[in-house]
């Protein structure tokens, strides 16, 4: 994997490194600041170059190489509707599908009964993912309330794999792993073997890094376009708000502030996080022990207070100095 530039860790984030420390669930801290690694640190659990497990935080890649079909022209846009690029549909299958579109999967707004919490165990147990997906019933119309469906991304994953005649691991291994330069191993199918879409997938602590450079930089790599600028605003845009954490939702991405800056973040289950803060030039990345049960909503907002009252503050003396 090409490093991202290197630097001596500045002295104003050993304060945030400190309090890292003190997460206990917290395995991995990395933090690059206008291309600069300045905090690379392996707190517990696996080397920082070990693929792992990054729960929900798969989403956000989801929602990435769909950005980059629609950019190549595979998807027509987020408006498409999905029955038109799903195939056959289930014998069964909800009436009124032809109202969701691409988006609403991406925003998490298709209407659909969802497949996440007390009901994935329901949903990964059935023969076929993509037909149990598309015969639960509407509980809202599509663009209404966020509905956080891992269903809604496995979707995506069977549109990608068809239109693309190649797999979901394929396609992030050609779109993104090989101009970033990073591992992206094979993860969980469907018993139809279609990459599940929106969870399990693995990477290392430094590839998620160089993943949200990508979006830091503006969709640009080492000098190569790998994402257009318009995709990534367009993910950008908050379009609904998450009953979990109340913060808004785009496209894969959860938006929030801290103090003045605006932050993007994809999030995973146990404390799988990638944070982009373009206003700072900083992208950070963490990962935690994912061993349920799960640590909740004080853990999320202590990582989120280490980034808003540590390491924004670090990057912002970093920056004037």
């Amino acid at each position: 994997m090409p490093p991202l530039g290197r630097a001596q860790p500045a002295p104003n984030f050993d304060a945030a490194v400190d309090a890292a420390r003190r997460l206990s669930r917290l395995n991995s801290l990395l933090v690059a600041v206008d291309g600069r690694t300045l905090v690379n640190e392996r707190l517990h659990g696996p080397a920082l170059d070990r693929p792992v497990n990054i729960k929900s935080l798969s989403k956000t890649l989801i929602a990435a190489l769909t950005g980059i079909a629609i950019d190549r022209g595979l998807i027509a846009s987020s408006d498409q509707p999905i029955t038109e690029l799903l195939g056959r549909l289930p014998a069964d299958a909800t009436p009124g599908l032809e109202r969701i579109t691409v988006g609403n999967l991406l925003s998490m707004q298709a209407g659909l009964e969802r497949t996440s919490g007390s009901f994935y165990g329901r949903w990964i147990a059935s023969r076929d993912w993509t037909a149990y997906t598309l015969t639960r019933p509407f509980v809202d119309r599509p663009g209404g309330a966020m509905l956080y469906s891992t269903g809604n991304t496995h979707l995506l994953s069977r549109i990608l794999t068809r239109i693309s005649d190649a797999s979901t691991l394929t396609l992030a291994r050609t779109w993104l792993g090989d101009p970033l330069g990073i591992q992206i191993p094979a993860w969980t199918r469907d018993p139809q073997g279609i990459y599940l879409g929106g969870n399990e997938m693995s990477l290392s602590p430094m590839a998620l890094l160089r993943f949200g450079e990508l979006f830091r930089q503006g969709g640009t790599i080492d000098g190569r376009r790998v994402v257009s600028e318009d995709w990534i605003a367009t993910s950008w845009q908050p379009r609904t708000r998450s009953f979990f954490n109340g913060s808004a939702y785009g496209y894969g991405w959860f938006i929030d502030r801290f103090g003045d800056h605006p932050v993007y973040f994809g999030w995973g289950y146990g404390g799988q996080l990638l944070y982009v803060l373009p206003s700072l030039g900083m992208s950070v990345a963490m990962l935690s022990d994912p061993t349920p049960p799960s640590p909740g909503g004080a853990y999320l907002a202590a990582l989120h207070a280490l980034v808003a009252q540590r390491l924004v503050p670090a990057a912002e003396a970093a920056q004037a100095a």
